[in-house]
């Protein structure tokens, strides 16, 4: 049986012709009847360059307005967009266009530029000189198809395709608005790249909701700092160390009444940044998910926010959670099922068999669920440090290092050690003069012994992917 709805974006332009549907910072809108019209204009131009129904479109490119055409434009068509990473290397570029089996690139103009191993490639100014044909567009959208195709880090390997279905974004759009409610006044402010599931994914909550997006080419807390504070803004997307940032930029001030939500994702916060951002009434919602589970499937309540600091809530109304072979301490690897799970890896049955069984998704995340049901994740297992038996959470000396005043950011990661097995060391970024044994003394009176980083580095900056979120593997490079 299959599952068919009119177009989400033909609807909401019918429905809400002349709501905004794209605002930007220098100022334009975009209604959502401009963006039907210039995003179907967009598909007959791509159907010009031979894409049809089925072809596999590598996009490349930064959050900017021709992006956000270019993708709805794909629906109209029944192509699969291959959304990649613009820091990626064309090495990197290269395999994934490969393995995804592209027929063409489209990137931004900037973009142009790479040497890339793929015979079609054409920029979006390419594509507004290209002349649109004439053909029937899309007017329904099967859930059950694939719309998108976005690769995983590669921190474990090879990155693999993650397949995403128009339903897994459907299902991902009703969850969230179940879980943090819908108003009329609703703006969300995304700086996270739309190639990464938690941009996008609230780019298709924007056409199902009726909701306007305020899109930001990439993190500035000054900017976003001020959009807060003038543009209307409700809701915006963040990681850890973007609500770090914003709070030093505020000071003193008080976001607005109308800022219901901050959705903190991209792996666990610590609880001192949790606390403060609490005293300063900065409405921070702890969430879970992942690229495999079309941006979060955990997210804390509203009125869970205070009362569980740390835990990133529970399963939303569609999907299920179970500890997989808990330990002593409860702690186990998290597993999840649900409509916004994706059905498997692009042309990668090894990683579906390793990864996926009866509908469940293996995460490679460690952690628990308290008598109540809320989870707490603890850390990747592929980060997890075992050092003499004992295993060690990265996360929780994150966590007791930035409660020191002169530290700004850290990050913890593990060397091989030949009594030990695994220690873990750490790399610092200061805001003050402050020594290794000054920080050693201090985290004494957090840490067991055994966790005490075993050597402390201090760098200008951590490694941090295109989302800002910290890139355990690459420490040792710094």
């Amino acid at each position: 049986m299959t599952e068919i709805i009119p177009h989400w974006l033909t609807k909401q332009a019918g429905l809400s012709p002349n709501h905004v549907a794209l605002e930007f910072p220098d100022g334009k809108k975009v209604t959502f009847k401009e963006l039907k019209m210039n995003s179907e204009n967009y598909a007959r131009k791509l159907a010009a360059l031979g894409v049809k129904a089925g072809t596999h479109i590598g996009v490349l490119s930064s959050n900017q307005l021709e992006m956000v055409y270019t993708i709805h434009a794909l629906s109209y068509l029944g192509a699969v967009g291959i959304l990649l990473n613009t820091r990626l290397s064309d090495k990197e570029l290269n395999y994934q266009l490969r393995d995804a089996e592209a027929g063409l690139l489209i990137t931004d103009n900037e973009e142009k530029k790479r040497r890339l191993n793929i015979l079609k490639q054409y920029s979006f100014l390419d594509l507004h000189n290209t002349a649109e044909a004439d053909i029937e567009l899309l007017q329904e959208i099967n859930l059950k198809n694939t719309f998108t195709i976005i690769y995983t880090s590669g921190t474990t390997g090879f990155p693999k395709g993650v397949m995403h279905t128009y339903g897994n974004h459907w299902w991902n759009a009703i969850a969230s608005a179940l879980n943090l409610g819908l108003d009329k006044k609703d703006k969300w402010l995304i700086s996270l790249p739309l190639f990464h599931v938690s941009g996008l994914s609230t780019l298709m909550k924007s056409v199902i909701y009726g909701m306007p997006i305020y899109l930001m080419k990439k993190f500035n807390e000054n900017h976003i700092h001020e959009a807060i504070m003038q543009k209307d803004i409700t809701i915006v997307s963040v990681v850890t160390v973007m609500v770090q940032r914003l709070m030093e930029t505020m000071g003193e001030e008080r976001y607005p009444e109308r800022l219901r939500c901050l959705l903190l994702g991209g792996g666990p916060a610590p609880k001192s940044l949790l606390e403060r951002a609490k005293s300063k009434d900065i409405p921070v919602f702890q969430s879970y998910g992942m690229t495999e589970t079309t941006s979060q499937i955990v997210t804390l309540s509203p009125e869970d926010a205070l009362n569980k600091l740390g835990s990133a809530g529970k399963p939303l109304l569609p999907a299920e959670l179970k500890i997989d072979k808990p330990g002593e301490d409860g702690v186990g690897e998290i597993i999840v099922k649900g409509p916004t799970v994706t059905a498997g890896y692009y042309n990668n049955q090894k990683a579906n068999d390793e990864s996926i069984s009866k509908g469940w998704l293996k995460t490679g995340d460690l952690g628990y669920v308290d008598q109540e049901g809320f989870l707490y994740v603890v850390d990747r297992r592929t980060d997890l440090i075992i050092s003499g038996g004992e295993n060690i959470y990265p996360s929780e000396i994150e966590s007791a290092l930035v409660k020191m005043a002169e530290i700004k950011e850290a990050g913890v990661t593990k060397t091989v050690d030949d009594t030990w097995g695994q220690v873990p060391v750490a790399y610092v970024v200061t805001n003050k003069l402050i020594t290794e044994a000054e920080i050693l003394t201090f985290l004494e009176k957090h840490l067991a012994k055994y966790k005490l980083p075993k050597k402390i580095f201090f760098t200008d900056q951590l490694p941090r992917n295109a989302a800002n979120k910290l890139v355990r593997s690459k420490l040792h490079k710094k």
